[in-house]
């Protein structure tokens, strides 16, 4: 009996220390549960059900006529929706060109003021679209710095909508680039060089394979981006170049046509769910640790590396800090006349709602993005649902939200609510890539100490946290402040903030009200990169984390 207790108490002992790795490893099934109801819940009412509501709207119109095959048959809206496609795709060539050669100059050469060039990458996410077009328009557009300088304005033009997006989206493509260079196995090249290979046919052998689905996920949200824009083709693409989001925004609030509106938003989701389904494929895919035998960077040894150093500078400078300069000079110029806006009383109080509208949002957005990354470690498909946000643009859904909720269309909590629709998924996708390269025996140790799930967790694994989520909530502050599309459908004249005050001031005719324009336009990325800066800046750890988003 006594050999029997012998050999019993170390098996136990095992079977103690393996279930208790096991609670670490998975969740309890109610605790995850109980996390996820709250963001699914906020998905079924905020996008979801408005889905649902635009595709009722669209069904009763198609069964009355042959509204459906407008988009086909009419040259207008045809027009409109292949020069989505078209300048979502053109944009997507222009990043890779450009963005792949500068992402390898970040991840293997070490020079001077390369952390800078890291943190300028963010300069686009920062920014709010709509003071985007304007910088753009500074910069190119009529009376702009480049015609003062004796060139061409670009109004008129696809080449003005085609610069913003690739000011937008060029930091995208070089974050995932760069990151994903950086994961290259240091051995397999190294193997590869010993065996004969030169660095062009190792980068297309080695390299290229590991870097592609990394590229493949960054275009796709380059794509989705880009063929959902709406503030950017709205001020920059014109009569002649409005892409298909800006022609559902005319249908609904200038022409009454809610039905056709719904026919054409309905073609938008059925072109861009696709892309959006491989991004979260290829996002799930690359949720992998970190390599340890990464190549490690070295200064440049040769007049052409330091060349690419300078070229990266140079092109970055120009796509990344050209339009937001050209804001900071042509609002200089304006004078004092134009700085005055800043005082006058609607100014106030739209700094004070987008103040306010920003805040709330930020709030919810993160009590949604934690309890959604937390939940999502067990089930892969609640994961993939923090991407739906991507694939319905501002536009789609403030217009399910307006046709769904017709009577709360003016009220501030829907608009709060469409703006933490908008912000958390940058969170929860900041949360998760943490996570994924958490390692595991922090809790495994936690737990062989004697720590309950709910200590070790708020004493090991919180903490360790904290980075990304900072990261993922000045992303999303950013883009509640800069929000443009959705108060455009939902807001009323009280509820005015800084980007529709700017679009109502472009709207008017006359230089000082342009020059107003420029101003607000400064206020509201000082503004941004206040919210920015308040919340990333400590977060000094890790420049290129997964959470480019998003």
């Amino acid at each position: 009996m006594r050999f029997a207790l012998g050999m019993l108490v170390p098996i136990a002992w095992r079977v103690r220390g393996l279930v208790a790795k096991l609670r670490f490893r998975f969740p309890p099934l109610a605790a995850n549960w109980a996390l996820a109801c709250l963001p699914l819940v906020f998905l079924l009412a905020v996008l979801i059900a408005p889905a649902l509501r635009l595709l009722a709207e669209a069904a009763a119109v198609g069964s009355r006529d042959a509204v459906w095959l407008a988009p086909l048959q009419d040259p207008y809206l045809r027009w409109r929706v292949l020069w989505s496609g078209v300048q979502a795709s053109l944009t997507c060539g222009l990043v890779l060109l450009l963005g792949l050669p500068m992402a390898w100059v970040l991840a293997r050469l070490e020079f001077a003021g390369r952390s800078w060039l890291l943190r300028a990458l963010m300069l686009p996410f920062v920014v709010p679209t709509l003071v985007a077009a304007m910088g753009v328009l500074a910069l190119a557009g009529p009376q702009g710095l480049w015609q003062r300088w004796g060139g061409a304005s670009w109004q008129g033009t696809p080449y003005l909508l085609l610069y913003g997006n690739v000011f937008f989206n060029l930091c995208v493509l070089v974050r995932a680039a760069t990151e994903a260079l950086e994961q290259v196995s240091a051995s397999r090249v190294a193997a590869a060089r010993t065996l004969g290979a030169t660095p062009w046919r190792a980068f297309w052998r080695i390299e290229w394979p590991a870097i592609a689905p990394w590229l493949m996920s960054a275009l796709c949200l380059v794509f989705l981006y880009c063929f959902a824009g709406f503030g950017l083709a709205l001020v920059l693409g014109g009569p002649q170049y409005a892409t298909v989001e800006v022609e559902i925004y005319t249908l609904v609030a200038y022409e009454l046509q809610i039905s056709q509106a719904g026919v054409l938003a309905v073609w938008t989701l059925c072109l861009t769910a696709p892309c959006a389904l491989a991004y979260a494929i290829l996002e799930r895919r690359l949720a992998t640790p970190l390599r340890a035998d990464r190549i490690p960077r070295h200064r440049p040894q040769s007049a052409g590396q330091w060349l690419a150093v300078g070229l990266t500078v140079l092109m970055l400078g120009l796509v990344c800090a050209a339009p937001v300069l050209a804001i900071v000079a042509r609002a200089g110029g304006a004078g004092a006349a134009a700085w005055a806006v800043l005082l006058q009383a609607d100014t106030l109080f739209a700094l004070w709602n987008t103040l306010r509208f920003s805040a709330f949002a930020l709030a919810l957005a993160t009590v949604l993005g934690v309890c959604h990354a937390l939940a999502a470690q067990r089930w892969a498909l609640l994961r993939a649902m923090a991407f739906l946000p991507f694939v319905v643009s501002p536009v789609l859904v403030a217009f399910g939200l307006l046709l769904l909720y017709p009577a709360w269309t003016a009220s501030a909590p829907l608009l709060v609510a469409a703006y933490a629709l908008l912000a958390y998924p940058f969170i929860a996708k900041a949360l998760a890539s943490a996570l994924d390269g958490m390692p595991a025996h922090y809790m495994h140790a936690a737990a062989s100490l004697g720590a309950s799930p709910w200590r070790a967790f708020w004493r090991v694994r919180w903490p360790l946290l904290q980075p990304a989520l900072r990261r993922g909530m000045a992303f999303a502050a950013a883009t509640a402040v800069g929000e443009f599309a959705v108060t455009l459908f939902l807001s009323r004249p009280e509820w005015a903030t800084l980007t529709t005050l700017i679009y109502e001031h472009l709207g008017r005719p006359g230089q000082t009200h342009y020059a107003s324009a420029l101003v607000l336009s400064c206020a509201l990325m000082a503004l941004a990169f206040a919210a920015f800066m308040l919340l990333e800046w400590p977060g000094r750890d890790d420049p290129l984390n997964p959470s480019r988003h998003a």
